[in-house]
């Protein structure tokens, strides 16, 4: 009776989680508003969604990420919902393709800083899995206050452009179709793709616009004679098909991409799909609402993977960590997750679940190192709070054991899926392959953190030193001046740990409904299927 309480107190967070997060998506959804819609729908346009919704195959199941991109960032230029842009993997005339569509119902489609960063991780989704890239174009160009933020470094607006040339050396089809505005810096977007499309009456594309041309030369021209579609179809040859409408160019795309030539595949092993033990719903009840409880990390798993396939790997040694190789949806994949269980190791000492001690890196390092000597790709799961510190640690050589972990996930070839359920604090993000890690894709569930360490721990430490400085200007500050000082840092501290916080910055590529983790492993590893994988080389590893 107690542990079915537990449960249903663990589902009910869950579902409130599951709640906020559908209710933010909706508000992202709408993108720059109802006005702004109906406004596009005046001119004769679709919608970014409306495009990518007629633009995939019907009932195929797709992903979008980055929709949080920007969340809660840029207030006071008026937000930016989603980053101003759509990125989705989805099914394209049964090719698997990213798709990339400015939201023009956002500043008119405007680059924003964090714009950028989410067509450059667009691009390289398609650069690492060797997938087709569609770009649906409409957009004003650079966000002007802002230019300073997203013109002229390596990771800034100008790099789109270098992937392009890099896509097209690479064999990686790059279609654009201009169906808005095309303007300056971000007309060499769809030029530099191997086929452009333009539609009638709303698409331009021209380095400057009248106004500019005006004000530079004191030539007076319509935007249409500019650089219009019979502009560049008829005269200038620099796009490749005039489409009457949004529809038509769509379709068009449909049956461009459908008429590609073969795309090999790494032939990743794929059996026949078996169901899971149990059911994705009883995740919400069985991960703990109380973030420091410890819960059971296989029961978990079950409701995962594919119904027996769990083979465990050195199931009774460095038991914080479990390993083991097991299947999703019919992949065989390499699990590594942390395990929250409190254990005993082989001398009888206890240790703490979510940590990583000196016998679980090590037993992680060798297992990641068997998966790409066998090809096999890696699923990570974190719910970790770093490494075990104190004495015995030291004397025992954690540092060199992590390091050890480290190595391996940093040169590990096999294709990575990240998905951080829980708390990734620390060296703990960098060893379970956080972002700075290089997966193929990373997912967050509602109840991720992510920090250097946790809220409270930081809050001490930090409002420590706060006190420390009063005390030595000589201001003397009462108990609750100090209780005030901490909850004020911790309140700060937490906010930024968040999932929402992570994923607005583009630290991870999307917040999943928990229940969805089956499903987005599944199409990340169809996706990962089409890339490359290199030599396995582990570097010096210290044993």
């Amino acid at each position: 009776m107690k542990t079915d309480l537990e449960f249903n107190k663990n589902e009910d967070s869950s579902l409130l989680d599951i709640s906020h997060l559908h209710h933010r998506l909706e508000e992202i959804k709408l993108g720059g508003g109802q006005k702004k819609i109906d406004k596009q729908h005046a001119k004769g346009k679709l919608t970014a969604r409306e495009r990518v919704a007629e633009l995939i195959d019907p009932d195929s199941v797709s992903m979008e990420l980055g929709n949080f991109a920007g969340y809660g960032m840029y207030q006071e230029h008026g937000g930016c919902p989603g980053g101003g842009v759509l990125v989705v993997v989805a099914r394209v005339s049964g090719q698997l393709c990213v798709i990339v569509a400015n939201d023009a119902t956002v500043k008119a489609g405007a680059w924003f800083p964090i714009t950028g960063k989410k067509n450059l991780r667009a691009q390289e989704i398609a650069l690492e899995n060797r997938l087709p890239i569609i770009y649906l174009v409409d957009s004003a160009g650079v966000y002007l206050p802002m230019q300073d933020e997203i013109f002229p470094d390596k990771e800034h607006f100008g790099r789109i452009f270098r992937n392009n040339a890099v896509l097209s050396s690479r064999g990686i089809p790059q279609i654009a179709a201009i169906m808005g505005s095309c303007v300056a810096g971000g007309a060499y977007l769809p030029i530099m793709s191997d086929e452009a499309l333009i539609v009638e009456g709303t698409g331009s594309i021209f380095l400057a616009g009248p106004y500019l041309v005006r004000a530079a030369i004191g030539e007076t021209v319509d935007k249409e004679t500019l650089g219009g579609a019979s502009t560049h179809c008829d005269i200038s040859g620099v796009t490749d098909y005039k489409m009457k409408d949004d529809h038509e160019c769509l379709r068009t795309i449909r049956d461009l991409v459908g008429k590609l030539g073969p795309r090999k595949t790494l032939g990743l092993n794929r059996a026949q799909a078996i169901e899971t033990a149990r059911p994705a719903a009883d995740l919400l009840g069985i991960f703990p609402e109380i973030r420091t409880k410890p819960y059971d990390t296989r029961a978990l798993l079950s409701c995962i993977i594919d119904a027996d396939s769990w083979t465990e790997y050195k199931a009774d040694y460095g038991q914080t960590i479990l390993c083991g190789y097991a299947r999703v949806d019919g992949w065989s994949v390499g699990i590594v997750i942390n395990n929250r269980e409190v254990v005993k190791n082989a001398k009888g000492e206890m240790q703490f679940g979510g940590v990583i001690y000196s016998d679980s890196a090590d037993k992680a390092s060798r297992f990641i190192m068997n998966c790409n000597q066998k090809k096999i790709p890696l699923v990570f799961f974190h719910d970790v709070t770093g490494f075990m510190v104190g004495t015995r640690s030291e004397h025992g050589g954690i540092i060199k054991d992590g390091a050890k972990l480290v190595n391996a996930v940093s040169n590990s070839t096999v294709p990575k899926i990240t998905i951080v359920m829980g708390n990734s604090y620390g060296a703990g993000n960098y060893a379970m392959c956080g972002k700075a890690y290089d997966p193929r894709f990373i997912f967050a569930w509602p109840t991720a953190k992510i920090a250097v360490m946790g809220g409270a721990q930081a809050a001490q430490v930090l409002a420590q030193i706060q006190i420390s400085s009063a005390t030595a200007r000589g201001e003397e500050l009462t108990d609750d001046d100090k209780k005030a000082m901490t909850d004020k840092v911790k309140a700060r501290y937490d906010e930024q740990t968040s999932a929402y916080y992570a994923a607005s910055r583009l630290w991870v590529d999307e917040i999943i409904d928990p229940r969805q983790t089956r499903k987005h492993i599944s199409l990340s590893l169809a996706a990962a299927d089409h890339g490359k994988i290199k030599k396995f080389n582990p570097g010096v590893l210290q044993t």
